[in-house]
């Protein structure tokens, strides 16, 4: 696993250095009208992503950025293991739509169970999630703090393209002008399909206000059967902190900004009461 982890944080590390010396202009690109970050996706890893062939087994993961997926993949990769005693491989960036095009080959080659996580649109996905009846989990946060921790992102990590104010953020954000588009486009696709069959709806508040019992309606979603005492164990290991304390060994430099705060409210700290009623509004809308 020491492997594995080096690898990702390789990978991470790459990302951020192909950010050096850009603007927030050249980072990204746009697909299908949606924007995408040059550091980490492609127009062709776009067209090969239909030959990523699923299995039944595989478990994917679907959240917005900065919604606390990077945590959910701790989480479920501890999980998986206590089950199963087996390691799930993720010796490259997770997200299924960053990368080269030839990752959905070497992807042939990774056993089962494999993680796919992803931040697109269910319009986006390969149709071989669906057809081989994959189980989806899908990550929600409050878009505020969404927001902010994005903001946050942006301007404390100092190879990627700062914003001048969180004020620009703030429209560009609420305009669906930063990394993988709408917050709001995002929830509204994946809201109409939260009844589907093999499909189940986990809120980030929920795993900070009750870890343990969010791990086990987890495991209970993906087929697992740990102990009571083995999910206690999981969630004592995967609090917001202790997955934090190890973030740059398994995220390289960016993990202290992938895990950077957690809290639940951030966002009262920089949103204005006029932000605040229009972002509303526009949740009322989504």
């Amino acid at each position: 696993m020491a492997e594995d982890k080096k690898a990702f944080a390789e990978e991470s590390d790459k990302a951020l250095a192909k950010s050096e010396g850009l603007t927030l202009k050249d980072v990204l690109f746009s697909y299908w009208g949606t924007p995408y970050p040059v550091t980490v996706c492609s127009v062709e890893t776009f067209q090969a992503l239909e030959n990523l062939e699923a299995r039944r087994d595989d478990t994917v993961l679907v959240s917005y950025p900065k919604c606390g997926v990077n945590w959910l993949i701790q989480i479920l990769c501890d999980l998986i293991f206590t089950a199963i005693q087996s390691k799930p491989v993720s010796t490259e960036l997770p997200f299924i739509e960053c990368g080269d095009p030839d990752k959905y080959q070497r992807r042939k080659q990774i056993p089962s169970p494999r993680i796919l996580a992803t931040h697109l649109n269910y319009d986006c996905l390969p149709k071989s999630i669906f057809k081989n009846k994959a189980k989806i989990l899908v990550l929600f946060r409050n878009p505020k703090d969404t927001a902010v921790s994005f903001f946050h992102f942006h301007n404390n990590v100092p190879s990627v393209p700062s914003y001048s104010s969180w004020d620009e953020f703030f429209s560009e954000f609420l305009n669906g002008k930063v990394s993988w588009g709408s917050y709001f486009d995002h929830a509204v696709t994946w809201n109409k399909h939260i009844e589907d069959d093999n499909t189940m709806i986990i809120i980030c508040e929920d795993l900070k206000e009750n870890l343990t019992a969010s791990i086990k309606q987890i495991a209970e979603f993906f087929g697992f059967s740990p102990t009571a005492e083995q999910i206690q164990s999981i969630a004592d290991r995967a609090t917001f902190q202790a997955v934090k304390d190890k973030a740059q060994e398994t995220h390289g430099a960016v993990g202290s900004i992938l895990f950077c705060k957690g809290v639940v409210g951030d966002w009262k700290n920089l949103f204005t009461e006029a932000q605040n009623q229009e972002m509303d509004a526009n949740s009322k809308c989504a």
